[in-house]
């Protein structure tokens, strides 16, 4: 729809709901991570010394703690079988950094145990970085020459496999998350009354992974939408 010089696209809001979600949960894990970063664990455990103990029980015997520079830059590299800990997760006895530790070795424990959802999302990492880098290229390149209909359902196509790895990023983020907080517990690291204040740390997290994959999810159906029966616009 055209006002004057101006076009008028409906589908944008869809971009602009994506935003919002990001947005708001990035609000949340900021301000739920930062109220219980000041609340000590009554064991006095560090972040280092929990992701230590659950490898421990584990008897995961081949993957290192490290200390890593940067704030919630937690991680487990499968590659370099390295639970990485961030300044404010590794000597931090805080309960948040303490579900944090867990969290990233919920991921450890995932690949000790061959959970299969983990295991779909190694096997399209290469097909899903393919799709982001090529995908909205691709379909931009297909408009630049003249509207070019294979190529721009191969740019939806390619940017699907992306939006593809961020669905299956959920269960495993999730799951990670259950068993960091079992783990607390089983493990005598958390008291029971300190685990609902753990559960919402992660769960706060899990949000950014939601609203991620939810945002994907509708520039995706903008796209569909704007060039999925490649009209021409007149």
């Amino acid at each position: 729809m055209y006002f004057g010089y101006y076009y008028y696209d409906p589908t944008y809001i869809l971009v602009l709901l994506g935003a919002l979600l990001c947005m708001l949960a990035q609000w949340k894990v900021s301000s739920t991570y930062s109220r219980f970063a000041g609340v000590r664990t009554k064991s006095g455990i560090t972040g280092a010394q929990a992701a230590a103990m659950i490898l421990q029980k584990n008897h995961i015997q081949d993957v290192r703690i490290e200390h890593i520079s940067g704030d919630l830059t937690d991680h487990f590299n499968p590659g370099s079988r390295t639970v990485r800990l961030s300044d404010a997760t590794y000597a931090s006895s805080s309960l948040a950094a303490v579900a944090v530790a867990a969290h990233e070795c919920g991921h450890v424990c995932q690949h000790q145990t061959k959970y299969l959802p983990l295991a779909i999302r190694t096997l399209i990492v290469p097909l899903a970085n393919a799709g982001s880098n090529l995908g909205l290229p691709l379909i931009i390149i297909g408009m630049i020459l003249g509207m070019n209909e294979k190529l721009i359902q191969i740019g939806i196509w390619a940017f699907s496999l992306a939006v593809l790895f961020q669905l299956v990023t959920l269960p495993v983020e999730f799951n990670a998350s259950r068993r960091a907080i079992r783990m607390l517990g089983d493990y005598g690291m958390l008291a029971s009354d300190e685990l609902p204040a753990a559960r919402k740390v992660l769960g706060a997290a899990a949000l950014t992974y939601v609203a991620g994959a939810a945002s994907s999810v509708l520039q995706l159906l903008r796209i569909v939408l704007l060039f999925g029966g490649n009209r021409r616009r007149d």
